[in-house]
């Protein structure tokens, strides 16, 4: 496969995979409310080839390449819609998560303890 060829198949398979479905998840129903997941997509792909010069008289010219691509899919947060309206609800970030684990963890060793004397 020359390095043309090469691109557009890895052009191809990103753009199969780039579909509003992929950032809007299926929506949620539940009662008179309904969530939709929203997600942040990034793609990235490459190529690269070379040839080497000929030597000898007669020898065939070298050459080679490769290619690569990826995805990354971040849950970005929710889109909530109720009669009352509609409103983004964002994903909390790892270090408000990383607080609460913390806050969490040092709430039941206090608990703990103060159950333990008893």
């Amino acid at each position: 496969m020359d390095l043309k060829d090469l691109m557009k198949t890895i052009a191809d398979r990103a753009h199969s995979g780039a579909t509003v479905k992929t950032i809007f998840g299926d929506p949620i129903v539940a009662g008179d409310k309904t969530v939709v997941p929203v997600a942040r997509v990034a793609y990235a792909f490459g190529a690269g080839g070379g040839q080497l010069p000929t030597g000898q008289e007669g020898d065939e010219a070298g050459g080679g390449g490769g290619g690569g691509g990826g995805v990354a899919v971040v849950a970005e947060g929710v889109i909530e819609v109720t009669p009352d309206g509609t409103r983004f609800i964002a994903v909390g970030s790892r270090r408000q998560l990383a607080a609460a684990l913390v806050l969490g963890v040092a709430l039941g060793l206090l608990l703990g303890r103060g159950l333990g004397r008893r």
